[in-house]
């Protein structure tokens, strides 16, 4: 089997073999969580870990997130690499304490004595799963200092980002979106070739996935996808529409992204997290920050609105970022 575009696996089974690569390479990694062994987590991003590497490595945990979040960072201060799965972005909230205080503070108290190689691994977007259970919240973990937040699009970087985050000293929130880890790699764009051999893509850095000169649209996740597809339909109108996958929210990219903006002249910020007092704005921000107010000559961010997550499909659709809104967002800068 190569590296191919076409191999015959699920995003969610990159992920697998990142990991499984990791644990390989250094017997500290381990994983613990709410069936991540014998299932092989709910969306498959553990399955074969534990039958390959035992149940020590890979440790099945009750329904008590605050419990194993606690013990991936005492695993973390004793040496280890721990993977903490927490099924669902929304569930971080009963182990925030863990999460943003003992995890993300622990290396600054210590001044940089103690590191702290814990990875939150977990799910997070917009699938149908109503208010409780359909947040990115990406926007909220950034808030947070000492937190690394990585966010991947495509194959390519599920796998390499996945290595990365096991690999780094700090603390990683690696959120993968439900609708992307059931996809194959077929269905992709762009990352859709994955490497067979171990690698790590660098966190913090962006990637300009689709070069354009009229609009730059800078966005992460699921909507990387949507973008995509906007920039074809504006191709057809005469516009060249510069897409880029931020891959990261901490550390932000926002040099790149400025890049852009400034070659293009307009810019718009697509998040499929809440639009107030997030990525969208701290975004925008920082590249008038660098560019100048008159750096641009138009901007936007077309974000999930301040209100829970529907639970009827047509509502949802109605608040969800789509290739049809962000082509409407995109025309609106054009004119």
């Amino acid at each position: 089997m190569t590296g191919s575009a076409l191999r015959n696996r699920p995003v969610s089974a990159f992920v697998a073999e990142a990991i499984a690569q990791e644990m390989e390479a250094d017997e500290r990694v381990l994983v613990l969580g709410e069936d991540v062994g014998g299932m092989g987590g709910v969306f498959g991003g553990t399955r074969g870990l534990q039958k390959r590497f035992g149940p020590w490595r890979v440790r099945d945990t009750p329904i008590a997130e605050m419990s194993f979040t606690g013990m991936a960072v005492g695993l973390a201060l004793e040496g280890y690499r721990p993977i903490a799965e927490i099924m669902f972005a929304d569930f971080i909230g009963v182990c925030l304490e863990q999460v943003y205080n003992a995890a993300a503070k622990n290396r600054y108290m210590s001044g940089g004595r103690v590191a702290m190689p814990v990875v939150f691994k977990t799910a997070g977007g917009i699938f149908g799963s109503a208010a409780q259970h359909s947040q990115c919240l990406w926007g909220l973990f950034a808030h947070l200092p000492g937190l690394r937040v990585v966010v991947p699009s495509c194959p390519r970087d599920y796998k390499g980002l996945m290595a990365a985050s096991i690999a780094c000293p700090d603390p990683v929130v690696f959120i993968e979106h439900k609708q992307l880890l059931t996809r194959w790699p077929k269905d992709f764009r762009h990352g859709a070739e994955v490497p067979e051999p171990r690698y790590h893509e660098p966190l913090g850095r962006a990637a300009t996935v689709r070069p354009g000169t009229d609009l730059t649209i800078a966005t992460l996740g699921l909507s990387v996808t949507h973008a995509l597809e906007a920039a074809d339909t504006l191709s057809h109108d005469g516009a060249s529409a510069e897409v880029i996958d931020l891959r990261s929210v901490v550390p932000l990219d926002i040099e790149t992204v400025a890049a852009s903006a400034a070659r293009t002249g307009r810019l718009l910020v697509v998040d499929e997290d809440y639009r107030g007092f997030g990525l969208s704005g701290e975004l925008i921000t920082g590249v008038f920050e660098r560019l100048g107010p008159g750096g641009l000559a138009a901007f936007a961010r077309h974000a999930v609105p301040d209100v829970p997550v529907p639970a009827a499909r047509p509502l949802e659709e109605a608040v969800l970022p789509s290739a049809e809104s962000v082509l409407r967002a995109a025309r609106g800068l054009l004119k």
